[in-house]
């Protein structure tokens, strides 16, 4: 039975980058006017611009990064070789990989996850059964993967923490990096072999703190160009970042709440602190361990606190350290015993000695930690 109800019309929960900035994109391929590499959409100025953001151009920002390192990736990607992201959680590398496919190919959504790539057919091709049985294997009964189907179609494709993927499979790789041809045994003739079409490259991410267990091959870092991301350096820089990204996240939830910066200002600050083993006026402090203090994470705290706000508050008001500091808690503290020693030494000699309502609010909170 075909559901043609009311649900079948509801909203994408997330909107793919190329959907969600599509205006931007094709503003800049309306005025993209440097040269274009082959079977790329735009060129990589314009393909930085949509990512660093151009104000006389109307494009925001949408990442933070040094700009020598994201032309870098981007140069990196006009090569044959592949580029691979790596760093801590929550620093936005799979955000950067998603943005750079969208700019380059308009199609984010070709995307493979090594943790769950343990066949071939996963990694390049399997089959369609019914028409294998009525066929023999020919083109038609051919399904092919995200990566398959990169080559095939010219495209960007995302592989995202490719050092979980099994060994075997990361050999399997070597000769699409290399050669840029996949070999179909089962297909006679030209149909066997498949070569790569302009526009065709790979991107990967690899988590520097949990490899997972397997370790990527000699061989495989040969073929790619690395380039490390690191978590945001400056306050303002995160501030920005976490404000935009939350009332992102809340419009998409249909929910219009008040987002006071001084709020968000003692939730990024401990995150950064907290993260960096460092406060701002230089003095040293406890790291947790157990938790991943990223910006990514002080997004999803404030999306969190914003909707409990919206919902239980009866959509009155706004953010407060009341509502903020119960979901900061619960983020903070997660599998690692003295992680709840390490967070309240840094109330009581941080926090503590910190002037402004909101500071004292949260210190007012302490008890929370307990």
């Amino acid at each position: 039975m075909t559901n043609t109800g009311p649900e079948n019309k509801r909203k994408l929960q997330r909107e793919p980058a190329e959907i969600a900035f599509r205006e931007e994109l094709e503003r800049l391929a309306a005025s993209d006017t440097g040269p274009v590499p082959p079977g790329w959409r735009l060129s990589p100025r314009s393909v930085e611009a949509f990512i660093l953001g151009d104000e006389s151009k109307g494009i925001e920002r949408k990442f933070v990064a040094e700009r020598s390192m994201v032309s870098r990736i981007i140069v990196s990607l006009c090569t044959n070789r592949g580029c691979l992201l790596v760093g801590e959680p929550g620093t936005a590398k799979s955000w950067l990989s998603e943005l750079l496919t969208a700019a380059i190919s308009s199609d984010s959504t070709l995307t493979l996850q090594g943790g769950a790539v343990t066949n071939v057919g996963q990694l390049l091709y399997s089959w369609n059964e019914s028409i294998l049985s009525a066929k023999g294997p020919c083109l038609s009964a051919l399904v092919p993967s995200p990566l398959l189907r990169g080559m095939m179609e010219g495209r960007l494709v995302r592989f995202e923490e490719i050092a979980r993927c099994p060994q075997s499979l990361q050999d399997a790789l070597l000769s699409v990096l290399s050669d840029r041809v996949v070999v179909i045994p089962e297909l006679s003739g030209e149909d066997g072999v498949i070569f790569s079409r302009e526009g065709f490259n790979l991107i990967g991410t690899s988590n520097s703190l949990d490899e997972g267990i397997f370790r990527m091959s000699a061989a495989l870092k040969r073929r790619l160009g690395f380039e490390e991301i690191r978590p945001i350096r400056n306050l303002e820089d995160e501030m920005e970042v976490v404000v935009r990204e939350t009332r992102r996240a809340n419009l998409a939830s249909g929910i219009s709440i008040e987002l006071d910066p001084g709020v968000l200002e003692v939730l990024v600050t401990m995150f950064h602190e907290l993260r960096n083993g460092q406060t701002l006026d230089g003095r040293s402090t406890d790291r947790l361990a157990g938790a991943v203090l990223s910006t990514a994470e002080a997004v999803a705290v404030a999306h969190a606190a914003s909707l409990n706000a919206w919902y239980y508050g009866g959509g009155h008001g706004g953010l407060t350290v009341d509502v903020l500091m119960n979901h900061l808690v619960g983020t903070a503290l997660k599998d690692e015993p003295q992680d709840r020693r390490r967070l309240k030494h840094y109330f009581e000699t941080i926090v503590s000695s910190r002037s402004g309502q909101n500071w004292q609010r949260a210190w007012a909170l302490r008890s929370l930690i307990n």
